[in-house]
C-alpha cells in the first residue's frame, strides 16, 4: 500500500479524505477555488507543523525546497506565500476545527482505556493563554498594551487527548467558557478554583454528571453531616450547604466538601463535589490529574507551533490552532493504529525528520532505536550540576518524563 510513498503522504492516508471534503462542501470552502484547495491548505500547514517550521515565509522556503514533491505529498503543484496567506486569511476556519472534532471521536473510540474504574469519562477543563502582540493582533486586546488569546480545552484524562477546545481573547474570564462544554450524563469533570461558578455547576448536576472543583477560601456554608473514619491525608469528609445568598440561589442543594493534605506540596486542598458515591480518596486522585492538561499545554507549546503564527488575522491564528491539535491527533492515531511502544514526543521527532524520506512506517519505527531511560537521562541532567540553568532543566524534563508516562 504505501511503497515508494513519502513518509508525509502515508502519513495523510490516516486522514478520511471524504469526510474532510464533506465538511468543505457544507462550507462552500472550494467555492471558485483553482489551484490551492482546501485539502491543499490543511496538508502545506500540517507540513509546517510536523517539520517545525518558524514562520509562513521559512514554510514556503522549504516547500520551494522540495518543489518536485509537493504533488506527490499531496499539496498540489505549487504553494505560494501569498495565497497560503490568503487562504487562511479568508476561508472558514470552521472547516479545520470541525474535522479535528472530527478526529477527536475517531481517536476515542478506538481507545478503550478505564484507569479509576468508573463509569463515565473523566475530563479535565482549563485554558492556555498565547500572548500575542497587540499592534499587530489588533483584534486580541487583553490588558493596555498587551493582546493574547486563550484556548479554553477539555482534556480526556484516561485516553490523553483533547476532545474540545474553545477560543477566546484572553481578557474572557475562564468561567465563562464553562458553559461551551459539551457535557455528558455520566461523566466526570475536574476544574481548578477558577471555576467556581456555582450556577454552572448546578447546571452539570441536573443532567446527571459529576463534578469535582477546587473551593475558594472565601466560601460560605454550614455543614450538615460528618463523615468519622477518614482515609489517610484525609482531614474531612463532610455534606454542607451554602449560606450566602447568591451562592444558595445558584446551588440551592447539598454538596460534599472534601479536605486533603497533599504530603508532596505540604498543602491542604478543598474540593467541591456533588459526587458523593465515590470515596474521598478518589475524589482527591481525580483533581491530582487534573495536572495532566497542564503538562498537554506545555508539550503542546514546546513542540507544536502555536506560540508563533504564521498570519495576524483572528482566521488565520484559529486555522493554525485547530491545524496543530490535528497535528497532535495525527501522531495519536499512528501510534495507536500501528501499536507502537513509544512516546508521542519520539513518534513526532522521528516523524519530522522523515517526512520527505520513502521509507515505509513500518521500517522507519523499526529502524529508529529511539529508546530512552527515565533514570540515565536525570542521571545525565545531574553531571551538569554545575551549569546555572541546570535545575531549570531537571525540572522540565521530570513534568515532561511523567506526562510521557
Amino acid at each position: 500500500m504505501f511503497q515508494d510513498k513519502f513518509v508525509f503522504a502515508q502519513l495523510v492516508a490516516f486522514f478520511d479524505r471524504s469526510k474532510f471534503n464533506r465538511i468543505v462542501a457544507k462550507y462552500n470552502g472550494d467555492r471558485y477555488v483553482k489551484h490551492l484547495t482546501c485539502w491543499n491548505q490543511f496538508l502545506a500547514m500540517m507540513f509546517g507543523q510536523l517539520s517545525n517550521r518558524e514562520s509562513l515565509r521559512d514554510l514556503i522556503v522549504a516547500l520551494e525546497a522540495h518543489h518536485s514533491k509537493c504533488y506527490h505529498l499531496g499539496m498540489g503543484k505549487n504553494v505560494s506565500k501569498s495565497s497560503l496567506a490568503r487562504a487562511n486569511q479568508d476561508r472558514d476556519y470552521r472547516i479545520f476545527e470541525e474535522f479535528a472534532f472530527y478526529l477527536v471521536s475517531e481517536v476515542q473510540s478506538k481507545s478503550c482505556v478505564d484507569i479509576f474504574k468508573l463509569d463515565g469519562n473523566i475530563y479535565a477543563f482549563d485554558s492556555t493563554t498565547i500572548d500575542l502582540c497587540l499592534a499587530v493582533f489588533w483584534w486580541a486586546k487583553f490588558r493596555k498594551k498587551k493582546g493574547g488569546i486563550k484556548v479554553h480545552t477539555l482534556y480526556d484524562v484516561e485516553t490523553q487527548i483533547p476532545t474540545f477546545f474553545h477560543i477566546t481573547t484572553a481578557s474572557t474570564h475562564d468561567s465563562k467558557a464553562m458553559s461551551e462544554i459539551p457535557y455528558e450524563t455520566g461523566s466526570y469533570y475536574i476544574f481548578d478554583r477558577a471555576y467556581n461558578k456555582f450556577s454552572q455547576l448546578f447546571s452539570i448536576n441536573q443532567i446527571g454528571a459529576y463534578f469535582v472543583v477546587r473551593a475558594k477560601k472565601n466560601v460560605q456554608y454550614k455543614v450538615v453531616k460528618w463523615k468519622r473514619r477518614l482515609p489517610k491525608n484525609i482531614l474531612s469528609d463532610c455534606i454542607i450547604e451554602f449560606t450566602e445568598y447568591k451562592a444558595t440561589k445558584d446551588y440551592p442543594k447539598q454538596l460534599r466538601l472534601v479536605r486533603f493534605f497533599d504530603e508532596e506540596q505540604g498543602r491542604e486542598f478543598a474540593f467541591l463535589t456533588n459526587a458523593t458515591h465515590i470515596s474521598s480518596s478518589l475524589v482527591a486522585e481525580l483533581y491530582k490529574n487534573r495536572w495532566q492538561i497542564e503538562l498537554f499545554f506545555k508539550w503542546l507549546k514546546q513542540h507544536l507551533k502555536i506560540k508563533k503564527f504564521w498570519g495576524t488575522t483572528e482566521n488565520a491564528v484559529r486555522i493554525q490552532i485547530y491545524v496543530a491539535i490535528c497535528t497532535y491527533l495525527l501522531v495519536t492515531i499512528v501510534k495507536n493504529d500501528m501499536k507502537l511502544e513509544r512516546s508521542t514526543y519520539e513518534v513526532l521527532q522521528i516523524l519530522s525528520i522523515s517526512l520527505t524520506d520513502k521509507t515505509h512506517l513500518k521500517d522507519l519505527f523499526d529502524k529508529t532505536k529511539f529508546q530512552y531511560d527515565k533514570d540515565t537521562i536525570l542521571a545525565t541532567i545531574d553531571l551538569i550540576a554545575t551549569s546555572p540553568f541546570a535545575e531549570n532543566i531537571k525540572q522540565n524534563l521530570k513534568a515532561y518524563l511523567d506526562y510521557e508516562a
